[in-house]
């Protein structure tokens, strides 16, 4: 059974508790929590703090753990997005060390899934990179592996802005990468955390991988995306993304939702498929972000029951 969810990035300024009691008054069955360290965020959305693995006291697992499941809502995922293949070994190392105790954070929680991105050095080749992704990841998903934790990579690109030029600065965001990350690091809890978004931003079939990679996902992310025909007709799609998409509030975009669930019952995915809210004609006060919530939640739940 699908588990209907949120991301609770959109609500940096909430507490856990907080999230937890909107995700129960909304009829959610789940939340995949923020876990960025506490400090300067990198970017919208980035450096949203919901549980600080660096500062949980002594039981403080146990009483998130409770809360949670006494409001009757579960945690799918610990969520943390860097760029563990900066180019910035310093940054890499710090991004890599927090990946780490997110597993071991997962694992004393028994949530047993982190999702994450690969990364990307934006200063070598797509083939570099590959190579470099194997070097680096192997270790953390054997870690993870013997902990009896799922690590899930999100398929965003992370290319939309000039600081992301040229290809972003995730690798793992096509079909082709996915095959090899699967191929050369042999894990099997090594998956996806999947949005169909990100293929539509790239002009591909969104509904193919599901069927293709049933097995390798983990998660999924229920954003929407509108494409503009006419900015793509002017700016071209080698130039930068934010130019001619905007993420959108899910029903309110491109994205077929009936098709994209349809499929994931066809493979009977059991998991978490959590909403993610990016939408800027909501972003004016808390209001319109939880007015968009319950669009998105509206909308999907048709789908979703």
């Amino acid at each position: 059974m699908l588990q209907l969810g949120l991301v609770s990035a959109i609500l940096p300024g909430y507490t856990f508790h907080q999230i937890i009691d909107l995700a129960a008054e909304k009829g959610l069955s789940c939340v995949e929590m923020m876990c960025w360290p506490r400090g300067k965020a990198l970017r919208r959305y980035a450096g949203v703090t919901h549980i600080d693995v660096n500062d949980l006291p002594e039981g403080g697992e146990e009483a998130l753990l409770a809360y949670a499941a006494g409001k009757g809502v579960s945690i799918s995922a610990l969520g943390y997005y860097p760029n563990p293949l900066d180019r910035d070994l310093e940054k890499r190392e710090h991004y890599i060390a927090h990946i780490y105790r997110l597993i071991d954070t997962a694992q004393r929680m028994g949530i047993n899934l982190v999702s994450t991105f690969i990364g990307r050095d934006l200063g070598k080749t797509p083939e570099e990179n590959i190579e470099e992704m194997v070097r680096v990841w192997t270790p953390i998903v054997q870690y993870a592996h013997e902990r009896g934790v799922r690590i899930a990579i999100e398929n965003c690109p992370m290319y939309y802005t000039r600081d992301e030029w040229p290809g972003g600065t995730n690798l793992a965001c096509s079909p082709h990468v996915w095959r090899t990350m699967f191929e050369r690091i042999p894990y099997d809890n090594l998956g996806l955390n999947y949005d169909p978004s990100h293929m539509l931003l790239q002009g591909a079939d969104y509904i193919r991988p599901i069927y293709e990679f049933k097995d390798r996902i983990f998660h999924a992310h229920i954003k929407d995306i509108k494409m503009y025909p006419d900015k793509i007709y002017e700016y071209g799609m080698f130039w930068y993304p934010s130019q001619f998409h905007s993420p959108k509030t899910p029903g309110l975009g491109d994205i077929d939702w009936g098709r994209f669930l349809s499929a994931l019952y066809d493979i009977r995915f059991e998991g978490g498929v959590c909403i993610e809210i990016e939408d800027k004609a909501f972003e004016s006060c808390e209001a319109d972000i939880l007015r968009s919530i319950d669009i998105g939640v509206t909308h999907i739940r048709q789908f979703c029951v």
